[in-house]
């Protein structure tokens, strides 16, 4: 059965920028709101944090190599396979760093569902954010 998807299923454009961090906050959870793209955050955030201990400990460049590749490699593949978005972080680089690294943190703290329910954040809702345009 071929499925369409409406116009009004599809994110729409928002002509305004984000400005702040916590404008772009819930921009960022929107676009992560499938728990398996979470986990994939987090696993490629741990990749990372392990990696970039490794290489202060041995100097070794190929722990900074694994740091890059085994974060954005399970992140991104989670964006193209699961959410079908463009990852954040090709618009808002270190806001998308800083905002992978408190979801890391609440999830570690056992506060990202609690985070997620108060930005009315589920994998079952329907309204997507808008999709921010940077100016």
């Amino acid at each position: 059965m071929d499925q369409k998807v409406s116009q009004s299923q599809q994110p729409q454009q928002d002509t305004r920028a984000i400005e702040t961090f916590e404008e772009f906050w819930p921009y960022y959870l929107g676009e992560h709101r499938d728990p398996r793209t979470r986990q994939l955050h987090i696993f490629g955030t741990a990749v990372a944090i392990g990696s970039l201990a490794a290489y202060a400990v041995t100097r070794r460049p190929g722990f900074l190599v694994s740091a890059l590749a085994g974060s954005y490699g399970p992140a991104w593949l989670s964006h193209a396979v699961v959410e079908h978005n463009k990852p954040a972080t090709f618009t808002y680089p270190w806001w998308s760093l800083r905002a992978d690294l408190k979801m890391f943190s609440l999830w570690l703290d056992g506060q990202l569902g609690r985070e997620l329910a108060r930005q009315k954040i589920g994998p079952c809702a329907q309204e997507r954010r808008p999709v921010p345009v940077r100016k």
